[in-house]
């Protein structure tokens, strides 16, 4: 995504491009002038993980059973140190190479610029991402941004890097590299998924990422993992600034407009963090680092795509177009527009945190849509089920989101209240309502 306004301050993707080789071999060499990071991880008989840091510095990682992935380092839980090891461990970086032609404007004269008034550049962008399904035999599905592995300005025939490859944290180097296929993406919610198999994967410590499920709240903890600069991968704390609200900026394809639900933090993040994880201090992936605002007025202002939106972009690109000729995100539509009122604070006294509170309603249905006939303009919206997902709406995205997990043939229910009386209503979601994203 380039040039990216909102409220007239220019919103960046943190997307680091090179036009040679030397910044791919930088992931290892450059890793040399970093402060102390991690150089081994192995299991001992124990199971416990050691790691082992460039200063000599080791911890022992004891592994929690019982499908609870929190870390315990050193007796402490759910510190920075143990939430950023956990991350680290689901991080990967991205490299994606893509070959352009370009007009030289001198006719050809010049030697080394091809014949004719144009030539051909190999091209590197570099990236972050986020291993979210793990196999026992290597072969993973990776999250990361879409304008991570697309240019709309390269040969490739949709756009997307036809050379793709990931680096595991701690073997950030030319000989590392997996090579990943292009599962799908959506340009409109800047969320691509990748997938590798490889050895090096299966006989690694990466873990798939532990999702929370609680929604972020302001001054809740905010921890930035991904490769700044195509440096290597490397953390950044801060903490959640807003818990949701809308940007508009121009998409990756240079043209078209989008307004993207984000988290805004205060954590740190420079080119080369898109498609990184972003942290709570549990070491649960609560969001997918995609920009930040570049203006001289301007601090500490960076925005990822929420958990639950990129969680549900990926489960939809898995669905419908791994393995299939298909490679956008199919969701579901209604026919229902949506109004909020009476938006407010509320205090939560078991967690000690504010919270965001509005009343949902109907505000049109489309004759002839599915809504048509189910839902009635003034309705207010108590919670909806899709599945085994149920959702309270306190707020317009709560079905917005869930309708980005329907599936063709499912059934979507919605506990409602009408003129004061409640009362559930039924919608059968059909393929014939899906809407390429």
């Amino acid at each position: 995504m380039k040039d990216k306004k909102a409220t007239s301050k220019i919103i960046s993707i943190l997307l680091t491009l090179s036009l040679s080789i030397s910044s791919l071999l930088c992931l290892s060499s450059c890793l040399d002038t970093r402060e102390a990071y991690i150089v081994s991880a192995v299991t001992n008989a124990s199971g416990e993980l050691v790691l082992t840091y460039s200063d000599g510095r080791i911890d022992t990682v004891a592994l929690s059973d019982g499908g609870d992935t929190s870390f315990v380092i050193n007796g402490e839980v759910g510190n920075v140190a143990a939430a950023t090891t956990l991350g680290l461990s689901s991080a990967v970086s991205i490299a994606a190479s893509f070959t352009k032609t370009v007009q030289n404007g001198f006719g050809g004269w010049f030697p080394g610029f091809g014949s004719g008034n144009s030539y051909t550049t190999d091209y590197s962008a570099f990236g972050s991402g986020v291993i979210y399904k793990l196999g026992e035999d290597g072969d993973a599905m990776i999250i990361t941004n879409y304008h991570v592995i697309y240019d709309s300005a390269s040969n490739s025939p949709d756009g997307i890097s036809e050379d793709i490859s990931v680096f595991l944290y701690g073997s950030e180097s030319a000989e590392s590299a997996i090579k990943a296929e292009y599962v799908g993406g959506s340009l409109y919610y800047d969320i691509a998924v990748l997938h590798v198999k490889s050895d090096l994967l299966k006989r690694s410590t990466a873990r798939a990422v532990s999702v929370s499920d609680n929604e972020v709240s302001v001054g809740n903890t905010a921890i930035a993992i991904g490769n700044p600069e195509a440096s290597g991968i490397s953390a950044t704390l801060g903490i959640v600034s807003v818990d949701s609200e809308y940007i508009t900026m121009t998409a990756a394809d240079g043209r078209s407009t989008v307004s993207a639900r984000v988290i805004r933090i205060d954590t740190a993040v420079n080119s080369g963090n898109s498609g990184g994880g972003l942290y709570n201090d549990k070491g649960e992936l609560i969001g997918i680092v995609n920009a930040k605002i570049s203006d001289e007025s301007v601090e500490n202002i960076a925005f990822a795509i929420p958990v639950s939106v990129a969680v549900s972009v990926a489960d939809n690109i898995i669905d419908n177009c791994y393995g299939k000729d298909n490679k956008s995100v199919l969701r579901a539509t209604i026919g229902a527009t949506l109004a909020s009122s009476g938006a407010s604070t509320v205090y939560d006294s078991e967690t000690g945190l504010l919270e965001i509170k509005e009343t949902v309603s109907v505000g049109e249905v489309s004759k002839g849509s599915l809504a048509d006939g189910s839902l009635e303009v003034g309705d207010v919206l108590i919670s909806a089920t899709v599945g085994d997902r149920t959702v309270e709406i306190t707020r317009q995205h709560h079905l917005i989101d869930l309708l980005l997990t329907a599936r063709d043939g499912d059934t979507l229910k919605i506990e409602l209240k009408r003129s004061g009386v409640q009362k559930t209503v039924e919608i059968k979601i059909s393929s014939s309502t899906m809407i390429k994203y």
